[in-house]
């Protein structure tokens, strides 16, 4: 109710995969649709908020990388969002600068003291998320996390959930936790709308969570600076299984390793990186995002409603 949407499904914010058609798709079945502004560039943005129309929508950056670039943030607030999300980083002038404007904020934390700093800066909506989900994350479950940040918030502080889920049983299974919904990134991966290749979507239906794997060596090989702690979850492939634990070896080739990497297609599975969660156990098909958003409401709402009369001894 206090963001006006039908369903508390939220689309993640995807760098180069949540584009504005996905985003207008999602919030069109009755989530929030957020397009992912990643590393950040100007020209994408533009044209995806284009792309998403007349729906209403928001978008999310990698708030060390925004921190760059804040310009890019205004290039957002001109297009009047429907919320802003901030992640990996201290988003506090940033939250700030939306409330002036008038824009929801959400800030995804994965510890508890970042929760505290984001209830400190004010942010309308905590994203708890697991180290289950796909992209980059820290280590700590969602199971345990979700519940220790709705004590430390209170009950009148939003809360969504965010990483392994991916149908109406993450949800229904978050919302006991404590959540007030949920955010979804890996399973929208995997729509039709979805931004990337044939290849990468095909490779998510045909993967294990059991392949996923959290990893800093994708970073090196693309030139991104992480902060210390964070990895991203991937898909094994043949270039993390070269890499992957032997850091310094990589650094010592990684001018040519680079030049190998960017020489790669983007449809490549074999070279470029993947990210995903946990969740595509459960990923069997690539179909619509309203598809998704109304199966998943409608096995949450089920479970929900036969969960007395299941589980309680009267």
């Amino acid at each position: 109710e206090r963001l006006g949407i039908e369903h508390p499904i939220l689309l993640a914010p995807m760098g180069f995969v949540a584009g504005g058609e996905l985003a207008a798709a999602v919030s069109a079945a009755g989530g929030l649709g957020l397009i992912g502004g990643g590393y950040g560039d100007a020209d994408w943005l533009r044209r995806e908020f284009a792309a998403a129309g007349n729906q209403p929508v928001g978008a999310g950056f990698i708030t060390w990388s925004l921190a760059r670039r804040p310009e890019l943030l205004e290039l957002c607030l001109e297009r009047s969002p429907k919320a802003m999300i901030f992640t990996f980083g201290d988003a506090t002038a940033f939250v700030a600068r939306c409330q002036e404007a008038g824009v929801t904020t959400l800030w995804q934390v994965q510890r508890l003291e970042q929760a505290r700093q984001a209830i400190a800066a004010g942010t309308d909506i905590l994203v708890a998320q697991g180290q289950e989900a796909g992209g980059h994350g820290l280590q700590r479950g969602l199971t345990a996390l979700l519940p220790a940040i709705r004590d430390l918030a209170g009950e009148d502080q939003l809360v969504v959930a965010a990483g392994g889920i991916g149908d109406g049983r993450g949800l229904a299974a978050s919302l006991m936790l404590g959540a007030d919904g949920v955010m979804m990134g890996t399973r929208f991966f995997a729509a039709v709308e979805a931004l990337g290749p044939a290849s990468v979507k095909a490779r998510l239906v045909a993967a294990s969570g059991d392949e996923t794997l959290r990893t800093s060596v994708f970073d090196l090989a693309r030139g991104f600076d992480w902060p210390e702690g964070f990895t991203g979850r991937i898909l094994h492939n043949e270039f993390s299984r070269r890499w992957h634990g032997n850091v310094e070896g990589l650094q010592a080739r990684l001018e040519d390793e680079r030049k190998r990497y960017e020489a790669a297609g983007e449809d490549d599975v074999t070279t470029r990186v993947v990210h995903a969660g946990e969740v595509v156990d459960l990923i069997t098909e690539i179909v619509p995002a309203a598809r998704i958003v109304s199966e998943t409401v409608a096995e949450a709402t089920r479970l929900l409603r036969s969960a007395a009369a299941r589980y309680l001894v009267s």
